[in-house]
């Protein structure tokens, strides 16, 4: 009786006085001895690559946790670093913990391949794309998110001398940012096209930090034809960007109209304070622990999360 079950010949008062009496004691049933009966541990394994080691951490995982809790369900988080051998071993580990689904979680968005140990086990892929066509995945909609940022500039006014900081070329350096630089810009370029308007050029550079932004914004504005606006693939491009404009003795919008991507916290610490296109980390988290613990809803697909739209003040009309 104390495990749920209805089906026992017990009458209504010596179900009272039992529950009574465990709830005086402090029951607790054994959730390991329900396991060996039902199959279900009620928990849920998260691995991710360096997920926790990152700003954004505590949103995407945030979410993941609601959605286990609604659920009662609990989570088990463990970070790998990258690391192909740590990853097995973790993943083994959630496995022998007997957790009834797994989430493969990465920090920046890109292709992955699920290992055999975990191919016919319950798994959602989080901020990963994945190569089998096996797995369901859930990752931001960045090219949606492209096309929101040239909607914004559209509304301004600008038609002509729309430029873009960052590009698609990060592959470079890092492999961070592969997935978003390709699919940002193919958002951007369709947009501007849909609408008409000749995108003036793109300052392909490294994404990594202010300085890049600084010296690619520094050459289009001393240029004969300087920008009118600019779309910068990351929120550090866009720092650099201020920078160079106030440089060159121009003001943010009201000579230059700037939106960017991410909405990280030195978003709404500049001045004006600049409009971005947020990257929906918690949203991320719960959706991949939904359709984890949505059996129905778990097909193989890639389930893409709008990227919200954070409007501030540094997108104005172009000056005549």
């Amino acid at each position: 009786m104390l495990s749920g079950r209805e089906d026992m010949r017990i009458s209504i008062e010596a179900r009272q006085r039992i529950l009574g009496a465990a709830q005086e004691l402090g029951y607790r049933p054994n959730l390991t001895a329900q396991s060996l009966r039902t199959r279900k541990t009620y928990t849920v394994g998260l691995v991710s690559d360096r997920v926790a080691s990152t700003h954004y951490a505590g949103e995407m995982i945030q979410g993941a946790l609601e959605a286990a809790l609604e659920r009662d369900h609990l989570l088990y988080f463990a970070e790998s670093g990258d690391d192909p051998e740590a990853e097995r071993k973790l993943l083994q580990g959630m496995l022998d913990r007997q957790v009834d689904g797994l989430v493969h979680a990465a920090m920046s968005t890109r292709t992955y391949r699920p290992s055999e140990q975990v191919r016919s086990y319950p798994s959602v892929l989080l901020n990963c794309l994945d190569e089998t066509g096996e797995f369901t995945c859930v990752v931001p909609d960045e090219e949606e998110a492209g096309r929101q940022a040239v909607k914004l500039l559209l509304e301004a006014g600008h038609r002509d001398g729309v430029h873009v900081v960052g590009g698609s070329q990060v592959t470079r350096r890092s492999p961070d940012g592969v997935y978003a630089g390709r699919e940002r810009m193919r958002g951007i370029e369709e947009a501007l096209s849909a609408a008409g308007v000749r995108l003036s050029g793109v300052s392909e550079c490294d994404w990594s930090s202010p300085e890049h932004g600084y010296r690619a914004a520094r050459s289009l504005l001393d240029s004969e034809a300087p920008p009118t606006a600019v779309v910068c693939c990351n929120d550090r491009l866009a720092f650099g960007v201020y920078q160079a404009a106030g440089d060159c003795g121009m003001s943010v919008p009201r000579d230059l109209s700037v939106v960017s991507f991410d909405d990280s916290e030195l978003a709404s610490w500049l001045r004006p304070a600049l409009t971005s296109i947020a990257l929906p980390h918690h949203e991320l988290g719960r959706t991949a622990v939904s359709l984890l613990l949505s059996p129905d809803e778990r097909e193989p697909a890639v389930h893409r999360i709008p990227m919200p739209v954070r409007r501030r003040e540094s997108i104005a009309a172009p000056r005549r």
